[in-house]
């Protein structure tokens, strides 16, 4: 489906649709939430932790990368559920990928934040 909207008008209409993304992953999805405020609670702790502006980046956006991840895997969760509820080997095998790559990113989050910790406790 083609966009009626161009330029500026485009930009604000698609802001919108992601605002709306982000309050219904936000409603229907308790993972997201917990994350979220996760994020929320480590980001004060980030600036603490960071000796420079990119290792203050680097450790929020891991944390955003998690969020990211998170709403993929509920999109396509949607997607699966909207096509039907019975139980078909395709849509379970797109549901555990979804759900390992929240994984994958949740341990490269794990990672990056325990070198920081570490290095921060050896120096």
């Amino acid at each position: 489906m083609k966009s009626p909207y161009t330029g500026w008008s485009r930009i604000f209409y698609a802001a919108g649709y992601s605002y709306k993304g982000l309050k219904s992953t936000w409603k229907h999805e308790a993972a997201f939430r917990q994350e979220a405020v996760l994020c929320l609670l480590l980001t004060p702790i980030a600036i603490w932790l960071g000796d420079s502006l990119m290792e203050i980046i680097a450790l929020i956006g891991v944390l955003v990368f998690v969020l990211i991840v998170e709403m993929l895997n509920s999109a396509v969760e949607s997607t699966i559920d909207r096509i039907g509820e019975d139980y078909h080997k395709l849509s379970g095998r797109a549901k555990d990928q979804g759900s390992a790559a929240v994984f994958l990113s949740f341990f490269l989050a794990v990672l990056v934040w325990g070198g920081f910790i570490i290095d921060k406790l050896l120096a």
